[in-house]
């Protein structure tokens, strides 16, 4: 490898020091750097009137790390989650085990970002949410297997993948809100299916089929009913829509409050988010939350979730922090400030969640709803849903 092609390469794998988030992991890039100058170096010394390389490589190499000569203990994430939700449980973690937590928020492309830095990624740890992007980090061989006993006893086994490659960490149901002026609270015989009858003619608002919630609680459907089945029943859903698909779940429920719909589709933990919220409580106030297939197989639940990064550079400590995240302590907090289901059993749930009552969850496997993915995305293109 020549000299300048070296230095084009040293240029591409610093570039991600200029992120459009909160950090840069310069250790870990040192470290990684240095891996390769070396086994440069082993090359050039091979051959011949290599000296002048050799001086000039050592002097790159110096540069590179002599501000890094003992690097502290730290753990590097990637988070989908926002700043507010992890920040209080990385503190928390810090001062348990003195354990500093570089983390790198995002709300799209880390699995892109993974797959680009490769084996000379800095990244331990990544949070995410639903069964489809840990899905997709797995598929992608982007991450690694865990094996711990304090995870293993924590996290019920639905929660888990089979080959121990991501965990859940929380879990959040697919509702149904229902307007408490033209509606009226749902029975617990209401079901998902009946969304589709001719009464909600007119009166459906939802986020985009392919939004990843919707995606996944399709392919519990497909699960289920088969593909057939499912797809008939998204043909209904559509004709039943007051607007084309648009927004996220809480303009779902604001539409509702405007009386643009009487019903619509929107995760748990946004009933939360907007209860808490001055300018969203109106429309919080105008619905019920209601938990369909309670005599049935349930309601479809979804996780946020955490896996080892393939190339973990700070394994015992990757490993340390997830842990510490299926224990009582981040479990609560992260109830508490998410409006989320803790995944340990015995810890309790916000007040305000437990306000909304019990259920029954739907126990299908998340792994066989991951499966189905391609299947849900393929019936919302032939149905033409968000059309």
């Amino acid at each position: 490898m020549s000299l300048p092609k070296l230095m084009i390469n040293l240029s591409e794998m610093t570039g991600f020091f200029d992120l459009d988030t909160e950090w840069t992991i310069v250790n870990e890039i040192r470290l990684n750097i240095i891996r390769r100058l070396i086994n440069i170096i082993i090359m050039l010394s091979q051959r011949t009137n290599t000296m002048k390389k050799l001086l000039t490589l050592s002097a790159i190499a110096c540069g590179v790390v002599a501000p890094s000569a003992m690097a502290a203990e730290e753990v590097n994430v990637y988070s989908y989650r926002q700043p507010f939700l992890v920040e209080p449980m990385f503190k928390e973690f810090t001062k348990e085990t003195g354990i500093k937590v570089n983390v790198k928020f995002a709300k799209k492309g880390l699995a892109e970002k993974l797959a680009q830095e490769g084996e000379y990624s800095p990244a331990d740890v990544i949070l995410t949410v639903d069964i489809s992007r840990l899905a997709e980090l797995s598929k992608k061989g982007l991450v690694q297997s865990v094996n711990s006993d304090v995870i293993e006893a924590n996290i019920p086994a639905q929660y888990q993948d089979n080959n121990n490659e991501w965990f859940g960490i929380t879990t959040r149901t697919r509702n149904v809100y229902s307007s408490r002026e033209r509606v009226g609270k749902l029975g617990e015989d209401f079901t998902y299916e009946d969304l589709a009858k001719p009464q909600f003619k007119g009166k459906i608002c939802t986020r985009s089929g392919k939004h990843p919630y919707n995606v996944s609680l399709i392919s519990s459907m497909i699960a289920h009913k088969g593909e057939a089945a499912t797809k008939t029943w998204l043909e209904g859903v559509k004709a039943n829509l007051a607007r084309k698909p648009q927004g996220n779940d809480r303009a779902q429920v604001k539409a509702i409050k405007e009386g643009l719909c009487d019903v619509s589709l929107g995760n748990s933990y946004y009933l939360g988010k907007m209860v808490n919220n001055k300018d969203q409580l109106a429309w919080a106030e105008a619905v019920y939350i209601n938990f369909p297939n309670q005599k049935a197989a349930g309601t479809h639940v979804n996780i946020s979730g955490m896996a080892m990064a393939k190339h973990s550079p700070n394994k015992a400590n990757a490993k340390k922090l997830m842990e510490f995240l299926t224990e009582n302590k981040a479990q609560a907090m992260y109830a508490e400030v998410n409006f989320e289901y803790p995944v340990k059993e015995g810890v309790k749930r916000s007040e305000l969640v437990a306000s909304w009552g019990d259920f029954k969850a739907d126990t299908i496997s998340l792994e066989e709803i991951a499966g189905n993915h391609s299947k849900a995305i393929k019936l919302l293109d032939e149905v033409k849903f968000d059309l």
